[in-house]
């Protein structure tokens, strides 16, 4: 893992973000907030799960404070998430263009589940962040399609196309 792949990765989490939030905006308004299914509930519960996440393990890394983890009942509305989103996605960008490759090989240390600390190397946590969110992501385009709407293509073969300009097929 480069400082160049996790940039990439990142970029594309902004690009498949924003792929649904523009359906997600399509949705009735009750939708974003109604329980559904999943591990969070709901397609709130969802996106402020995987904010929270990816704005804590870039605090661990070395990036700027979350603070306490993300509370879904703070955000009524899916542009509240955006908005906040935008900024963690902003501080990452920032972040990792301050990165040498050098520094993905630094521990970095954090408490687990359990309490317990442990450290990883950087890399391999903003790696990690970045697939946290690919799975969770799954899960509400999943939850948008419960709700009978298609939340199209959010697959990382199709953010290459159409970066590149290219058919994905």
């Amino acid at each position: 893992m480069t400082v160049a792949d996790l940039q990439e990765l990142f970029a594309y989490s902004r690009w498949a973000n924003g792929k649904l939030f523009s359906v997600i905006d399509q949705l009735p308004g009750h939708a974003f907030t109604r329980e559904v299914a999943g591990a969070y509930g709901s397609i709130r519960n969802t996106l402020v799960h995987i904010m929270s996440t990816e704005a804590g393990w870039l605090e661990r890394c070395g990036g700027p404070r979350r603070g306490p983890r993300l509370v879904a009942d703070d955000f009524a509305r899916l542009e509240e998430v955006v908005e906040r989103w935008e900024r963690i996605q902003s501080d990452m960008v920032h972040f990792l263009g301050q990165l040498e490759e050098t520094d993905l090989e630094r521990l970095a240390e954090y408490h687990g589940a359990e309490g317990v600390l442990r450290s990883m190397p950087v890399g391999e946590l903003l790696h990690h962040a970045a697939i946290h969110a690919v799975h969770h992501r799954a899960q509400v385009s999943l939850l948008i399609r419960e709700m009978g709407h298609a939340p199209g293509n959010i697959d990382l073969l199709f953010y290459f196309a159409e970066k590149r300009e290219v058919p994905a097929w």
